[in-house]
């Protein structure tokens, strides 16, 4: 140790390097560690999709869409479904959105950070109010491009040397000294190491990556765990910061609510064991039970309720699903969410996006049908079917039972648009009323098409994603103790603290909050180290 640190970062995600950049703001000499390598830094974040939640932004105003505090706080607080005991994270929900109105974009914009036009409308609400208005708002370069400037604006800011980085360190443990954390232990590819600073900061994600301790805390309404839940999340993200804060009384909460996604598909070329994708479904496509029948009541859609989604699947035998559409429905509405799969966006190269945009991404769709071992695809519906029953570990198929329900929502969609009364086929043409899904989504588009040829079919897993709980904080990222005392010397930003107060979203996301909640945590808790 031949060093001396006002504050050490554990984690060099968005997080972390927020944090960082704030503090050589403040003249502080700050060490940030990873345990991952250099090729990972910016953690999750990096390979996001990159939506920030914001309210009364630039965006919102010129597409004349009015927002305010109070409407987003109760769509907030609608969506949560808060717990009379979560004071501090309701707490951390105001502080959100009063940062998402001025602090946040005006942060984003001093780092080179721009914003797409167009907000998009995600979790609308489905049996209780979400956003009420568009608040989605893309970062133009993908959570790739948000790293990359956070990345120049830290290693070249103007106090760089009080900076050090370290990467392959992982930290296995805290010094804890006169009832003060001041410093950390852990392991490196030398040996071990150990560092001392008066302010240490957890910013080392949640605890989805590690799939055994997501079973673990299996949220109890979503009944037993799926035997197949997909990795979306990094292996880092491991619990284990969360485990070693617990051992100094840390309170630890919430750590049932997690934000997974309904469509998730194996990675076509995994990192890791059970590397997982997580499609944006397609609004188009029937979603179909492991017996190949349509999944209701209510029929599954995106866009309004994404715990819904994964609650009803966890209702089914076997807990997957399969999606059945066509091709043309692919073209024009298949995504998946990140960095990696939305090259144009990424690389901001705004004539290649436009033209997916009006001609649909014929890259992505012929990617996976090539590559992807949860894609099927059938010139008749007959093959189709054949090929789904080999995906499908086992369990028979109804074939004359889908083959109904697909010929019952082409059906409807024959008899004309003011006929329609299938929920579905609404839903879509309720989004389609806003012309940031207009262009993305198909207008009542049958599924036994002739010409939408090829049919295809799309094996579906849940997948991990966020921790919704995580390590307790104050509203200045003090770590709190379980009589909400304040453990010296100790803070956590981030996803490990839940994005703030060890939850800040209760049961649900308005999404965009993610990265958001990286952002605020990290300025906040950074005044509260220099002030």
């Amino acid at each position: 140790m031949d060093k001396t640190f006002d504050t050490i970062i554990i984690g060099a995600g968005l997080a972390g390097i927020v944090t960082a950049i704030e503090l050589l703001d403040k003249g502080q000499k700050v060490l940030l560690l990873d345990r991952a390598g250099r090729e990972k830094f910016g953690g999750l974040a990096a390979w996001s999709f990159g939506g920030i939640f914001l309210i009364n932004s630039k965006q919102q105003k010129k597409a004349g869409v009015k927002d305010s505090e109070e409407l987003a706080l109760s769509d907030w607080y609608n969506f949560a479904e808060f717990k009379e005991e979560d004071t501090i994270p309701k707490a951390w929900a105001k502080q959100y959105i009063q940062y998402s109105k001025q602090v946040i974009p005006n942060w984003l914009e001093n780092k080179k950070v721009k914003l797409f036009p167009v907000v998009h409308w995600v979790e609308r609400g489905l049996y209780r109010p979400g956003n009420s208005v568009p608040r989605f708002h893309m970062i133009w370069g993908t959570g790739k491009g948000l790293i990359d400037s956070l990345e120049e604006a830290l290693l070249t800011h103007s106090k760089v040397n009080n900076l050090t980085l370290l990467f392959n360190h992982k930290v296995e443990n805290f010094e804890f000294t006169n009832q003060k954390v001041d410093g950390v232990r852990g392991t490196n590819l030398d040996g071990e190491f150990y560092h001392k600073a008066p302010h240490v900061v957890i910013a080392s994600g949640g605890i989805t990556g590690n799939i055994d301790l997501v079973k673990k805390h299996w949220p109890k309404d979503f009944g037993t765990p799926p035997i197949h839940v997909l990795n979306g999340a990094h292996p880092e993200g491991d619990g284990l910061l969360h485990s070693k804060s617990a051992e100094l009384g840390a309170d630890i909460t919430n750590l049932d609510r997690m934000w997974h996604y309904a469509a998730g598909i194996s990675h076509p070329r995994p990192l890791f064991k059970g590397h997982g994708l997580s499609l944006v479904p397609p609004k188009s496509a029937l979603w179909l039970n492991c017996y190949g029948r349509r999944i209701g009541p209510t029929p599954l859609i995106t866009g309004f309720d994404t715990r819904f989604l994964v609650q009803e699947i966890c209702k089914q035998d076997h807990k997957f699903s399969w999606q059945i559409l066509n091709y043309k429905i692919a073209l024009k509405e298949l995504a998946i969410s990140g960095a990696e799969f939305n090259p144009a966006v990424r690389d901001k190269k705004l004539f290649q996006f436009i033209k997916t945009i009006l001609f649909g991404n014929k890259t992505l769709v012929e990617d996976m049908v090539k590559n992807s071992e949860d894609f099927v695809v059938g010139n008749t519906i007959e093959e189709l079917i054949e090929k789904m029953q080999e995906k499908n570990y086992g369990v028979d198929l109804d074939q004359q039972g889908l083959l109904k329900d697909i010929k019952d929502y082409d059906d409807q969609i024959s008899r004309g648009q003011p006929y329609l009364t299938d929920d579905q086929l609404r839903r879509i043409h309720h989004s389609r009323l806003y012309k940031g899904d207009k262009v993305r989504t198909c207008k009542n588009q049958k599924i036994l098409d002739s010409e939408a040829r090829p049919y295809i079919a799309i094996r579906e897993h849940i997948l991990s994603r966020k921790s919704l709980g995580g390590i307790k904080t104050d509203l200045s990222g003090r770590v709190l103790n379980r009589n909400n005392e304040i453990i010296e010397g100790l803070y956590a930003v981030g996803e490990a603290a839940g994005f703030g107060g060890g939850g800040m979203h209760g049961h649900r996301s308005l999404e965009g909050t993610f990265l958001g909640g990286c952002i605020a945590t990290g300025i906040i808790t950074a005044e509260t180290i220099t002030r």
